[in-house]
Formats: C-alpha cells, structure tokens, sequence
C-alpha cells in the first residue's frame, strides 16, 4: 500500500465525518444513514486512515 492510500483513506473519513456533522445539525437523514452513524463511520475511517500513515512512516526504509 502506498503513502497516497493511506492519504486517500483519512480524507475519505474527514469527509463522511463532515457530512455525518452537517447531519446532525440539521437533523436529517438519508437511505437509512443516520448521523451518529455517518460520524462513526468516518471516525473510524480516520483512525484507520492515521494508524496507516504512521506504519508507512516508521516501517519506510531511509
């Protein structure tokens, strides 16, 4: 796996948790998404996305 997939990965989940935060403020929710479970699913995509980078990083070789 790449550095940019890793990349791609964290924005993906800043963006559902942005969405998931628009959500909630306004009270929607769409096909069954709520924005608890809009916020959960970027969150974790975040923390993925994060775990991934700092493996790319530590394990690259000089």
């Amino acid at each position: 796996m790449r550095m940019k997939h890793a990349v791609l990965v964290f924005v993906v989940g800043l963006l559902v948790s942005l969405v998931g935060v628009l959500f909630k403020i306004t009270h929607w929710s769409f096909s069954g998404f709520s924005a608890n479970q809009l916020l959960l699913i970027g969150t974790t995509l975040e923390v993925v996305g994060g775990v991934l980078i700092l493996y790319k990083l530590f394990t690259h070789k000089k």
